[in-house]
């Protein structure tokens, strides 16, 4: 018997680990399954006639282990879903609380998603940026630099920057260095954008 597809050298060592269990009586408990009464019955059949008992005992033996496989399983699955979880957390604390903006951005230039620095700087919460175009944060005179960063990206570039000021309200008199790439997938682009270095200007 198996469970689903699995690497036929990970089904074999999950037998072991299983009739290990059972031969040492520290299988783990059963996660609600249990032996229909059609099995059970085929079980006293062939256990009441001494032609078929050893058959009988190879067939519970065969059963019992496929019901730990079944348990170990489960708990490797719980264990990876807990690991899972625990990295997003991670990740996504890092994202949130990073010191710069960050930004998930369509291939047209319209906002999906970004971070808590990326709301300061537009000064607003994610609902307000969402599904807005980054080009009318800026001011004017930066729209073209940042077109051309779409578009350059657009056309297979990997990375490109440009430098921005935004539109109004307290960053308005700062100049920002927008610095993006295409995603793996092709499909969106990443944004960072940080305040350009003042020093480098005097």
């Amino acid at each position: 018997m198996t469970s689903w597809n699995i690497d036929p050298s990970d089904q074999t060592q999950l037998r072991l680990t299983a009739d290990a269990s059972l031969s040492k009586g520290t299988a783990p408990p059963s996660k609600g399954w249990t032996i229909s009464g059609d099995v059970l019955a085929l079980l006293y059949r062939l256990a009441s006639d001494p032609d078929t008992a050893g058959d009988a005992l190879k067939l519970l033996h065969e059963l019992q282990a496929h019901q730990v496989e079944l348990d170990l399983q489960h708990a490797q699955l719980e264990a990876n879903e807990r690991a899972f979880a625990e990295d997003l957390a991670h990740y996504k604390a890092l994202y949130d609380f990073a010191p710069v903006g960050y930004f998930v951005v369509g291939l047209e230039g319209l906002i999906i998603d970004g971070n808590l620095a990326g709301a300061s700087l537009l000064g607003g919460g994610p609902p307000e940026f969402r599904n807005q175009s980054v080009d009318s944060f800026l001011a004017p005179e930066s729209r073209p630099a940042f077109v051309e960063l779409l578009k350059t990206l657009r056309e297979g570039r990997a990375n490109a920057s440009c430098e921005v000021q935004l539109r109004h309200g307290a960053n308005s008199s700062r100049r920002f260095r927008i610095a993006a790439n295409r995603s793996p997938s092709g499909e969106v682009l990443l944004m960072a954008v940080s305040e350009c270095d003042r020093s480098r200007e005097t």
